[in-house]
């Protein structure tokens, strides 16, 4: 150390010390030395003009190597949080697993270790090291109800609704009784997943436990009722909500939207507009899809005016979706041309095939094939673009191009989305793949799909096999339909729950016109209410009716 500061002083002198490598060294030496001196070492860094992430890493190591002074690597890292020119990479973390080690080891200090252990679960899932936040988690000896709320609530920020949702479980089966946060977190998880018993716990719960419900509580409460497939509670519920936050309205008006009702979804909108809220970008989305599901072009149009024109907001791909199909169904179809050609972007897949689709149902060949090219040239490995060009071609009875158009998909071994469906039983959900047989039940599940696909054939209904592209003969495709996912699901449905009962199913995908057609026969057949979110909207079966119209 002596020979470090003599080596020091005369970087200083020289003005040497300002090199940002130099001075890295003379810390690390002094940091983390045999000779280390971390009083010494903490005055160099405080000297440094703008530390580097090594020497924020290098200080925090060696206090986290400290046996009196473990808690100061913590300390330092929440003054590296507020360096905006840095950021913890994954030699950060080590240091401070090492630092919470050392303190929670010291019973009076368990309390803080638990702190500095949430810390690290929050870093972690920053960094997107997802495993490492899980194992500092499961490491715990002593769990508080914050760090409980940092997993819920961070897996079902990045996508792993699943695990939020067995991490909430997890909670109330070890006795750690959730709060507010711990609520609003799950919600989100519980909505995507379509859990409606789970959501419903947490309702009671919130009620019980006399949890006062304020709008953000409140919207996520609307929301998850509305995405599991309840959308009159959603409404009862929004009824007694205060409605001066924007996200409540917005909650409500895109859950009427998705279930299909329309009228409903413009009458809220207009009775946000009297409260003076300003509408979110969101909320427009959900009033133009209205717009077109009830063939209200005029209205379409003026919405979308009043959107850029009077509130200011920039139409998004999504809005602009909206319009063209909107506008190619009412058979306008140079107008919905005319906005993908003036786009202020590039058209992304889902406005190129409301064009495609419009020109199917209005026999448009010339833009069709226009509109073909382009979502060829964009998404040229989507087999939904190939068959909504292959059902164009279909409707004007040309034979050869759809012939033509299975073999370019075979040849370029286009691969097909797997269809994935799942519903909620006795609290469990089953999970079911178009072409997977791994339930426990199967045996029972094809056995009643066998006996569906019999009523089916006596009610007179016949498969509609134009969106299974391979090459094979009808009889084979009739078979492929027969075992989609969500008619998995709706015969687990059938065979585990009594008679009577709803059947809700989510799905990944957009449900096929077969299983559209079939689920309408089978609601009748069975007597059964049948709800099934795919990834556009619900569709409420009964009674041999669907809630859309058959528009979808």
């Amino acid at each position: 150390m002596r020979d470090l500061h003599q080596f020091h002083a005369k970087a200083i002198k020289t003005g040497l010390i300002r090199d940002p490598l130099v001075a890295a060294e003379v810390l690390r030496y002094a940091a983390l030395s045999d000779d280390r001196d971390l009083r010494y070492a903490r005055l160099v860094f405080d000297e440094m003009r703008e530390p580097n992430l090594f020497s924020w890493n290098t200080l925090i190591r060696a206090f986290s190597e400290s046996e009196f002074e473990p808690l100061q690597a913590v300390s330092m890292f929440l003054q590296m949080l507020n360096d905006a020119a840095v950021h913890p990479n994954r030699y950060t973390f080590p240091s401070l697993l090492k630092a919470c080690a050392q303190s929670s080891s010291v019973s009076s200090e368990a309390e803080v270790g638990v702190v500095l252990q949430n810390v690290l679960i929050e870093g972690y899932f920053g960094l997107g090291m997802v495993a490492h936040a899980r194992q500092v988690f499961d490491e715990m000896s002593t769990r508080s109800v914050i760090s409980w709320n940092a997993v819920i609530s961070r897996y079902a920020q990045i996508g792993l609704f699943q695990e939020s949702m067995d991490v909430f479980r997890q909670m109330l089966v070890v006795g750690m009784l959730p709060n507010y946060v711990t609520l609003v977190s799950v919600l989100p998880a519980i909505a995507r997943l379509g859990a409606l018993d789970l959501g419903e716990w947490v309702h009671l719960y919130v009620e019980k436990n006399k949890i006062v419900v304020d709008d953000v509580l409140g919207s996520a409460l609307v929301d998850m009722y509305s995405k599991c497939g309840n959308i009159d509670k959603a409404l009862e519920l929004f009824e007694g909500l205060p409605k001066n936050n924007p996200i409540t309205w917005s909650s409500l008006i895109g859950g009427l939207a998705m279930h299909g009702r329309a009228k409903e979804t413009i009458d809220y909108f207009s009775m946000m507009e009297q409260t003076g809220l300003t509408p979110t970008a969101v909320v427009f989305i959900a009033v133009l899809d209205s717009c077109g599901h009830l063939g209200l072009v005029d209205h379409g149009r003026a919405y979308f005016a009043r959107m850029t024109k009077f509130y200011g907001l920039n139409p998004g791909s999504e809005h602009y979706a909206c319009m063209v199909d909107m506008l190619g169904r009412a058979g306008l179809l140079d107008e919905a041309e005319e906005i993908v050609m003036s786009l202020p972007m590039k058209p992304n897949d889902a406005i190129l095939k409301a064009l495609l689709a419009a020109c199917k149902i209005h026999g448009d060949v010339e833009m069709g094939i226009r509109a073909a090219k382009s979502l060829i040239k964009l998404a040229p490995c989507d087999e939904a673009s190939y068959l909504l060009i292959s059902n164009m071609f279909a409707s004007l009875g040309d034979s050869e191009l759809v012939a033509e158009i299975r073999l370019l998909v075979k040849e370029l071994d286009i691969q097909k989305d797997l269809g994935c469906s799942w519903m909620t039983v006795d609290g469990a959900i089953h999970e079911f793949v178009t072409e997977d047989d791994q339930h426990p039940r199967a045996s029972e599940i094809y056995a009643m799909l066998e006996e569906i696909t019999t009523k089916l054939q006596a009610a007179g209904y016949e498969p509609n096999s134009s969106q299974v592209l391979l090459n094979i003969d009808k009889e084979e495709k009739d078979n492929f339909l027969n075992y989609h996912s969500e008619k998995k699901a709706v015969a687990f449905g059938l065979i585990s729950t009594r008679p009577g009962t709803i059947l809700r199913i989510m799905k990944n995908l957009r449900v096929c016109p077969d299983c559209h057609s079939s689920l309408k026969f089978i609601s009748k057949i069975y007597c059964r209410s049948i709800v099934v979110r795919d990834m556009k909207r619900f569709h409420h079966f009964e009674n041999g009716v669907c809630s859309c119209n058959d528009y979808w």
